[in-house]
């Protein structure tokens, strides 16, 4: 289980659920194939997905040193250092030196005026390199945010410790580990639009340079609500994707959060990365204890790591890891429903969704979670959900097949009962997606289906 409602990250969500109570296929086969085809248009949804990708993207930005790339993955790079800076490490204490440019996007008006924004990026830092993604924003009152540091990220920890930032607020709004939210949206106050600073970073003198090919946001107002409407079943398919268990890593590696029910998300990650043909080298796994089954578990916690949140369950830090395997490509979004998720499973995608839920409400777990993630990867001949879940003793225990219903209740409502009987948030419908660098048309129109670009 991951740590999503710890006060580090996620109170928010409790806090804002208070006060409104008071106010082609992929890679691997299919086992099953049933109707499989793409709706037209995307359901009407409360989130705004927005990135920016192209060659004409990149150019469209303020540049203050850096410069676009073409090329089949067109992304920023460092032209000419705009300046240097030195920046103090608050994980290692240590001070360093560094060049920097900045890339600042276009202002994009949401077409949902949100409550909540979560950044994603997709990035290649070499060796001295790192980035800074900042997040600035307009109220619909027509004030402003701070420029919020979303996150300060490497692929490696050789040079800084990637990590979140704490005790960002203006008092209208906090960024709580990766998501930017209102304080008090029964206030009617909303994010109406918002651009994003990339800082790029290398150490003085180098050539090398961190390349981003993906910078967005997704924007989203989800409708309090303890249970959701029903879907109607519409495809029978399952996905072949690896099966991994969290469990057997308990007690794993304390500095990356001690394995076992804290890797939920980096496991997920694992299973869908190598579905699409990510894999480690021997020497990329040499640091991990021989002794450890499926050590490639044990390198996704290392590298999805958050260093000030103290866990792998930064969503943003998830899909900026699948991204470091070539030609993958990895965002935050929100879906609407389960139809949603078959759109994607039919053409081959799986999807990583985070869920809370008491045991009695999502039959056949055995267990109940203040936050979760597992791996959808396709539908019963009854619609029912068929997932990888990590928390499961053993691999071979990872398939599950649960109940359409509540699963789809546990994974969109935005508000629940814990144990307490006290009321708690729910993730509203929050999934990882990766996918391909360039999808196949069917893909591409999955995807745009449930509006990510």
């Amino acid at each position: 289980m991951s740590r999503a409602e710890q006060p580090s990250r996620r109170t928010v969500l409790a806090v804002a659920v208070a006060a409104a109570v008071a106010g082609g296929a992929g890679p691997a086969a299919a086992t099953a194939s049933a109707a499989d085809a793409v709706p037209d248009e995307a359901a009407d949804r409360p989130v705004d997905n927005h990135a920016w990708i192209t060659y004409s993207d990149w150019r469209a930005g303020a540049a203050k040193g850096t410069r676009a790339v073409a090329g089949s993955r067109p992304g920023v790079v460092i032209s000419a250092p705009a300046g240097t800076t030195e920046y103090t490490d608050p994980h290692t204490g240590t001070s360093a030196t560094w060049e920097y440019a900045t890339w600042t996007s276009p202002v994009h008006r949401l077409a949902v005026p949100s409550t909540e924004v979560i950044a994603s990026w997709n990035a290649h830092t070499p060796a001295g390199t790192w980035i800074q993604i900042e997040l600035q924003g307009t109220y619909s009152d027509g004030t402003a945010t701070p420029w919020y540091v979303m996150g300060r990220w490497a692929a490696g920890d050789g040079d800084i410790r990637r990590t979140s930032v704490d005790d960002q607020t203006d008092d209208k709004s906090t960024v709580w580990t990766d998501t930017f939210a209102i304080d008090d949206p029964s206030t009617g106050l909303r994010l109406a639009s918002y651009r994003l600073r990339l800082t790029l970073y290398r150490k003085p003198g180098a050539k090398n340079t961190p390349t981003v090919w993906r910078l967005g946001a997704m924007g989203s107002d989800v409708p309090d609500r303890f249970t959701v409407p029903a879907s109607a079943p519409g495809l029978a398919r399952e996905l072949i994707v690896p099966r991994y268990s969290q469990e057997i890593h308990k007690g794993q590696y304390p500095e990356y959060d001690n394995g076992g029910e804290a890797w939920c998300s980096p496991t997920s990650s694992q299973m869908i990365i190598e579905y699409w043909g990510g894999l480690l080298t021997t020497e990329q796994l040499a640091w991990v204890d021989p002794s450890y089954a499926d050590p490639q578990v044990c390198h996704a916690a290392r590298y999805t790591y958050d260093y000030q949140y103290a866990g792998c369950g930064n969503w943003p830090f998830n899909a900026a890891y699948a991204a470091t395997f070539k030609d993958l490509q990895g965002v935050v979004t929100r879906l609407g429903s389960l139809t949603d998720l078959e759109t994607l499973i039919a053409a081959g995608i799986p999807a990583i969704t985070s869920q809370s839920f008491l045991k009695e409400e999502l039959t056949g777990a055995g267990y109940g979670t203040s936050g979760h993630l597992m791996t959808v990867i396709g539908f019963t001949a009854e619609g029912d959900v068929i997932a990888n879940d990590p928390a499961s003793p053993s691999d071979e225990e990872v398939r599950r097949v649960y109940k359409r219903r509540e699963w789809e209740n546990i994974w969109l409502r935005t508000k629940r009962y814990n144990a307490s009987g006290k009321v708690v948030s729910g993730t509203g419908g929050v999934c990882y997606l990766y996918f391909p660098a360039c999808p196949s048309p069917r893909q591409r129109k999955a995807l745009d289906a449930v509006g990510v670009r």
